[in-house]
């Protein structure tokens, strides 16, 4: 199979950062470096930085990016615009830096040789698209719903647990006592300190309710855009629109979810002890305990975790099934 260097001229690595996007462009015939550039990461900043690799490069053009989904995603879609592909960089293993240090400049050099000499069967193209962008951004929401959520229920135990207001917190609050707090009215009877423990506890126990609406509306909402990225996923026993969302957006190029191993090691599940079969019995019992780089943290979460579990052969269905795609004209195929 060719590589790299054999189908592109030249290649085009990208370290990317909140502010600034540093650049090296690499010449696969020579393996040297072309240029080095930093652009801001504004509309005007990535429109000077296409402009300075189109002076630079010819047609057969690769762009390595870092974080093709979170700091690089504009930049992805702008070279994408510009016709050129892009490929997800790994960031350099610790080891690999130990000789050259760290800097932007060095960190882009690294992401573009990383694939210089990559079979090109084996890169890693990154998936975009309106839906999984919508469902990244459906999840994050969620996750700061429902912190706040759990906050506003906490506080409202700590007060009831601290002031009497004839409400029995022996046990957790139930939502019916929550309501039922929410329709308190004020009493001109009370002592000061009831008058302000009691409205507190209104507006804590209406916060709980009206952000309880918000996370069913983000239910439904995730429900809706699963079924239309990958309708097969939610027929699996055991996962649900929230499990599959995160599912599907860990899920970020082909080849990432390429067997049960792979689906494992992803969520930081894997025995590493497997890979460090020279190592001390002590040292190894400690490695085996820390949670590869590589790992999603999102599916490493306690329910993702526990939906996975229910689902029995839940990672073996979803690892054929995350490999769904929406094109931009709405049918979906399948890439291994």
């Amino acid at each position: 199979m060719p590589i790299v260097a054999d189908e592109y001229t030249h290649v085009i690595g990208v370290d990317t950062h909140a502010k600034t996007h540093t650049y090296v462009i690499l010449d696969t015939r020579t393996g040297g470096v072309v240029d080095t550039a930093s652009f801001p990461t504004s509309p005007t900043g990535l429109a000077r930085a296409l402009a300075w690799i189109d002076r630079r490069t010819a047609a057969g053009r690769l762009a390595a990016v870092e974080g093709t989904s979170s700091y690089g995603a504009s930049l992805t879609e702008a070279l994408q615009q510009a016709d050129i592909p892009v490929v997800e960089a790994r960031p350099p293993r610790r080891a690999d830096r130990g000789a050259r240090g760290k800097s932007d400049p060095v960190d882009a050099e690294a992401a573009a040789r990383a694939v210089l000499r990559t079979d090109t069967a084996l890169l890693s193209w990154p998936r975009t698209g309106n839906i999984r962008s919508a469902l990244r951004v459906l999840l994050a929401a969620r996750r700061s719903m429902d912190g706040q959520r759990t906050a506003s229920r906490n506080a409202l135990t700590a007060l009831l647990r601290t002031i009497n207001l004839g409400i029995d917190v022996r046990h957790p609050l139930k939502d019916t006592q929550i309501a039922s707090i929410a329709a308190w009215r004020h009493r001109p009877s009370d002592d000061i300190d009831e008058v302000i423990a009691r409205a507190e506890a209104v507006r804590l126990a209406r916060d709980v309710i009206d952000l309880t609406g918000k996370l069913n509306a983000n239910h439904h909402a995730l429900e809706r855009y699963v079924s239309a990225l990958a309708p097969t996923v939610l027929d699996i026993a055991g996962v649900g629109p929230v499990s599959a969302a995160v599912f599907l957006t860990a899920y970020s190029h082909v080849g990432r979810v390429r067997s049960e191993a792979a689906f494992a090691s992803l969520g930081g599940a894997g025995d590493s002890r497997a890979r460090l079969p020279s190592m001390p019995h002590s040292r190894k019992s400690r490695a085996s305990r820390r949670v590869p780089r590589t790992s999603s943290r999102a599916i490493r979460s306690p329910r993702t975790t526990t939906a996975v579990g229910t689902a029995g052969r839940a990672a073996t269905t979803l690892t054929r099934t995350a490999a769904i795609s929406t094109r931009s004209d709405g049918t979906s195929s399948t890439r291994s």
